[in-house]
């Protein structure tokens, strides 16, 4: 059943017997006005959604507290969407205990009951092509990249053989639109240890080998020169950028992590997201708190990763007082490589040790 509502129509509902058409974009827009109801506000807690992925996480002072309000949230979702046709496969739920630096318990295996299923806690969980651990580790997410990078340079090798095959200006097109993202995915939020990257340039330095048909023996960079591919470190920091770009400048009442930003944090709105998201802020250690926009880049790493993300844009500026209505001024700036460039070890996420986060 359907209406049309506009000026002078009869809003009345009428039998609707056909669907949207496959790969119209009126699909994801009506199914994300249909599931709207199943993100409720959750005290210590949020709901957040891609397409018909849904996470629940909570905040308190246990993981026993955490798996119980798990189970009643999931009730409650189930509530909300039974009159609207609407049901979770519950077969598919993965549970994860997050954990700060200062634990030093063994890791719970407090698991949630669903629907008579018993989850037990997973020590890895995947979600949007991201692996996240409970301390929140890099090494874990990059691991899978580096496995699947080298099968995919092998498929592609075979289009081009030494003497033959592919130009190598096609060559560059397929490193630069194919094997990059496969390499790289995730490294808008995860930044790879030392031990880690190594092993990606690897794989890289491989890629270039095969561009320009180089020896082995060829100095890296003249291979990376020869390849026009800039070394992985700045492509990291592109992506970087790029990802601190969209969250500062997104809408900040649609974004629940604008919430965790300062309000000094220029932005070209006044306002942040929802104040029920702030609080999982509360009783926060003081040096987790947001940082302000002007604080010393020293300091950052005493702060949750949004702030370092955010702060990121900060060279972008040159003296502006906000981001513009559109930055494609800001992009070329971006891979201006520096003479050094630092290869610092990820932070784990940080919370307040008294409190316990978990989600489904």
């Amino acid at each position: 059943m359907c209406r049309l509502l506009f000026q002078g129509s009869p809003r009345i509902f009428s039998p609707v017997a056909v669907g949207t058409p496959q790969g119209s974009p009126i699909s994801p827009l009506l199914f994300v006005i249909y599931v709207s109801p199943l993100h409720p506000v959750i005290p210590k807690g949020i709901v957040i959604s891609y397409v018909d992925d849904f996470v629940v996480t909570v905040s308190s002072s246990s993981h026993r507290c955490n798996v119980q309000l798990l189970q009643g949230h999931f009730r409650s979702l189930c509530s909300i969407a039974a009159p609207r046709g609407l049901t979770f496969s519950v077969p598919k739920t993965e549970l994860i205990h997050w954990r700060t630096p200062q634990e030093r318990s063994p890791p719970s295996t407090a698991g949630v009951r669903l629907d008579d299923l018993y989850f037990s806690p997973k020590d890895m969980v995947r979600w949007l092509g991201y692996w996240f651990t409970p301390s929140l580790s890099s090494s874990a997410h990059f691991s899978k990249r580096l496995s699947l990078a080298p099968g995919t340079l092998d498929t592609i090798e075979r289009l081009s053989p030494p003497g033959k095959g592919l130009p190598p200006y096609l060559c560059h097109r397929l490193a630069s639109s194919l094997l990059a993202p496969v390499l790289l995915y995730g490294a808008d939020l995860y930044t790879p240890l030392i031990r880690m990257q190594d092993k990606l340039d690897v794989v890289w330095h491989r890629v270039q080998r095969w561009i320009t048909n180089c020896f082995s023996s060829t100095p890296i960079p003249v291979l990376a020169i020869e390849a026009c591919l800039p070394p992985l470190v700045l492509l990291i920091e592109h992506c970087q950028r790029m990802a601190a770009l969209r969250v500062v400048c997104s809408p900040p009442k649609i974004n629940p992590v604008l919430a965790r930003l300062h309000k000094s944090v220029p932005n070209r709105s006044s306002s942040r997201s929802p104040l029920c998201h702030r609080s999982l802020l509360v009783k926060l250690n003081p040096a987790l708190h947001p940082l302000m926009w002007k604080a010393p880049w020293t300091t950052i790493r005493k702060h949750l990763p949004i702030d370092e993300i955010a702060h990121r844009t900060l060279p972008l500026l040159k003296g502006r007082s906000s981001f513009p209505l559109h930055n494609p001024q800001l992009v070329p700036t971006l891979l201006v490589p520096r003479r050094t460039p630092p290869r610092t070890r990820s932070q784990p996420l940080k919370r307040n040790p008294g409190q316990s986060s978990s989600y489904i």
